[in-house]
């Protein structure tokens, strides 16, 4: 499957596509967004004229059945995404989903069957996988510049948020039946996809999951231990109701570790017997640019494939599901 230029059409043209993706979809070379869906029409209408964008529905088959829509980029919360996944693919249309990929591991795979079963490729909007930042810690990595990889740690908690504290009016991602858990999915799934980018797929997990600051029913905090094929070992604690805000993830190997960020801008820093080295990088305006031009490269055969898919998706969503499986069973 190859296009000459790949045309767009966007379901759920929410705040996650005002700045982060949907401009990169007109910025890329080969690429134009052409049509975009939201329920509520009128939003859809303002989206559409804001961005220069020609069509909007809302509905969300309308768009998938447009012959002028080559790809569907689905920007709404995880629960709607098997579905319009699915859809899409029987439509005989590549698929890029926004992150996590879905409810649970057993969503993702169906989304992964349907795909392969239309044979049209599937794509997750994990971005950082394309980012100058990711890309020189696996540099720094492939380099044995730390020696032997042991460990891998993460610590991120912050503040719970103010829209968090009336139970009336609860954001969609603190609701496990839209989010599939809750902040620790939305969040952590990046980091977490991150590792599976630089050291492999995670064969084995155990996790503890609890809610402590009882504003909303979903797990509010997670601690989580995993191997990775590799062997190597990883611990990660994801709190959403401290008093602060930490994000820090640490590879150690037998020569030095690797210091950096999931969503802060703070360098890069590795540290061996030599001292210590930083680079900084500047974030992406739009940051799914350069993930949208390496699947806009696969699509039209330019080259290259994108590292971001429903199999490696998929990975993530089964890890965090078996770190909060006891936590839904109660």
């Amino acid at each position: 499957m190859k296009f000459d230029k790949v045309r767009w059409g966007i379901i759920g043209c929410g705040d996650v596509t005002e700045v982060k993706s949907g401009p990169a979809f007109q910025k890329v070379e080969n690429s134009e967004l052409v049509a975009v869906m939201r329920r509520t029409g009128e939003l859809a209408k303002d989206y559409a004229e804001r961005h220069g964008v020609p069509k909007w529905y809302d509905n969300g088959d309308a768009l998938i059945n447009d012959p002028e829509v080559d790809v569907v980029y689905i920007a709404t919360p995880p629960g709607s995404h098997k579905e319009y996944t699915i859809k899409a693919a029987k439509a005989g249309k590549p698929v890029y989903v926004e992150k996590p990929m879905a409810l649970n591991a057993e969503e993702c795979q169906e989304m992964i069957t349907a795909c392969k079963a239309a044979g049209v490729p599937l794509f997750v909007a994990y971005y950082r996988r394309a980012q100058p930042k990711f890309l020189k810690i696996k540099e720094l990595l492939e380099s044995n510049v730390i020696g032997d990889v042991r460990f891998a740690s993460t610590t991120q908690y912050q503040k719970p948020s103010e829209d968090v504290k009336d139970p009336s009016h609860l954001p969609w991602r603190v609701q496990p039946d839209l989010a599939g858990g809750g902040l620790f999915f939305d969040l952590a799934s990046h980091t977490l996809d991150m590792l599976d980018y630089l050291l492999g797929p995670v064969k084995e997990v155990q996790g503890f999951a609890t809610n402590q600051g009882d504003y909303y029913h979903a797990e509010d905090i997670v601690t989580g231990t995993y191997l990775f094929e590799s062997g190597v070992h990883g611990v990660g604690n994801w709190c959403f109701t401290a008093f602060e805000n930490v994000d820090l993830n640490e590879i150690v190997g037998t020569k030095g570790k690797i210091s950096f960020s999931t969503f802060g801008n703070d360098p890069v820093s590795l540290k061996t017997a030599n001292g210590t080295e930083q680079w900084s990088f500047e974030p992406p305006k739009h940051v799914h640019q350069p993930l949208v031009e390496r699947i806009v490269s696969e699509l039209t055969g330019i080259g290259g494939e994108c590292p971001s898919t429903g199999i490696t998706g998929a990975r993530t969503n089964w890890v965090m599901g078996e770190m909060v499986k006891n936590y839904y069973k109660v």
